[in-house]
């Protein structure tokens, strides 16, 4: 049986794609995947390219297998993802051992694409936009433990100054209303109680029906938490501007809906989230958690944030340092700004030295750490009902689930609990993972 290695890049969105990726090859060519690039006959690497250090890791990775292409002619490299969409004959050029490169939209067109490399010798390069088409052609998702994603739309058409995504991914496309249902019992039928709803803006979503009509986010979160396989649902990543109040209504109303959100905000300062084209203020972010918390007090929110963004003052800073202590963050993803080709912001005018820009990244980091550690202190002693994913990874006699607020627990267990729910009593643990006791079998 032919090998598979798939290195993965980036979001969720692209652990979704790397998974579909293996699913096509599986049912096509009958591959299986390994751990081990050195074993494989075919290396793909499923790229992101919203950090410039990803996409400078992409090539240099490249230059790695270089050496196992020489060794073994018949091996096939292959470029996926953003920065294959972005880069698209460049990567060909500047890594010409590469035999296909394909973007988001095209993966399932991977089979073809080999079969014309083998046929002709030459790369494939097929990074074009035909929406939705990939969620026609993938073979039906099988599942391998308790949780799943599901992609319920693809691209973004928000065009924040700062942001590749809407020309590497394209525009909002959503996938059909009774396509997402479809996946998602079947997913249930396998026995996965955990689904995450995922896109580039889930809240953006307009679903097409079956009749014609058109059904947004709140209304396909409900339909999904209604399903009685369902046990727990999640989404990501939201955008402020569409967290409609009949989606903040359903944290009041849908227990199974989980009770964390990762909302990104990027600043506290209304001139540079005015820059960086983000459509709300301040202002209007605390409104938004300010009734999430009232629908749902314990809600869990965690976020992004840009430092150093052009144009940043050591007043902007300090906004975005108020902002985090009037919220009160769970956890977040923190950058420094990294200008992207092709993008408004990386023309504009930046002259705030990177020490003054790394330093208040540290501070922003350090006091969102104290806060993630005052949460964790607060589950201590409380009984949480946690998803069993893996074993842990310091300790393979304990295994480690997942709380409704998307803390990891390591606790001790059978590994015939994997992809089950069970009690876990929380312990004082670390500051990142949480440690626990069983309470309860499942």
């Amino acid at each position: 049986m032919t090998k598979l290695y798939i290195k993965t890049y980036g979001c969720q969105m692209n652990e979704y794609d790397s998974d579909k990726m293996a699913d096509v090859l599986r049912a096509c060519e009958g591959m299986e995947q390994t751990d081990k690039p050195e074993d494989a006959d075919i290396i793909l690497f499923n790229t992101c390219s919203i950090r410039e250090k990803a996409e400078d890791k992409v090539f240099s990775d490249l230059g790695r297998v270089r050496a196992l292409k020489q060794s073994n002619p018949n091996l096939l490299i292959g470029v996926g993802g953003c920065v294959a969409s972005q880069e698209g004959d460049i990567i060909v050029k500047r890594a010409p051992y590469v035999d296909v490169v394909f973007g988001p939209q095209t993966l399932h067109r991977l089979p073809q694409l080999i079969a014309a490399r083998r046929a002709s010798g030459e790369p494939q390069v097929d990074i074009s936009f035909p929406e939705i088409e990939k969620f026609d052609h993938v073979p039906t998702a099988q599942a391998t433990h308790g949780a799943a994603f599901v992609s319920i739309m693809e691209g973004c058409s928000k065009y924040c100054t700062f942001c590749v995504v809407p020309y590497t991914r394209g525009e909002e496309v959503s996938r059909p209303y009774a396509d997402v249902m479809r996946e998602v019992e079947n997913l249930t039928g396998q026995g996965v109680g955990e689904i995450t709803l995922l896109g580039q803006n889930v809240n953006a979503y307009q679903g097409e029906t079956e009749d014609g009509d058109t059904v947004d986010f709140a209304f396909l979160v409900k339909a999904v938490a209604a399903l009685p396989g369902v046990q727990r649902l999640r989404y990501t990543t939201s955008h402020p501007r569409e967290m409609s109040q009949r989606l903040i209504d359903l944290y009041e109303t849908t227990p199974k809906l989980a009770g964390h959100l990762h909302l990104p905000v990027q600043s506290g300062s209304d001139r540079i989230l005015a820059a960086m084209k983000r459509g709300y203020t301040a202002l209007e972010y605390k409104s938004i958690v300010r009734k999430l918390r009232a629908a749902r007090p314990d809600i869990s929110i965690s976020s992004d944030f840009i430092i150093g963004f052009p144009g940043e003052t050591e007043a902007d800073f300090e906004a975005t340092m108020k902002l985090v202590d009037e919220v009160g963050f769970d956890a977040s993803f923190s950058f420094i700004f990294s200008p992207r080709p092709g993008t408004p912001a990386a023309e504009m005018a930046d002259d705030t030295p990177y020490e003054t820009k790394l330093a208040r990244l540290h501070r922003l980091q350090a006091r969102i750490a104290e806060m993630e550690h005052q949460v964790g202190a607060a589950m201590s002693g409380s009984v949480q009902r946690v998803l069993v994913e893996s074993v842990s990874r310091k300790n393979a006699q304990e295994l480690a689930g997942r709380t409704q607020n998307n803390r990891v627990v390591n606790f001790a267990g059978s590994p015939g609990m994997l992809g089950r729910y069970v009690d876990v009593r929380i312990l004082p643990g670390t500051l990142h993972t949480l440690r626990g006791e069983l309470v309860m079998q499942p």
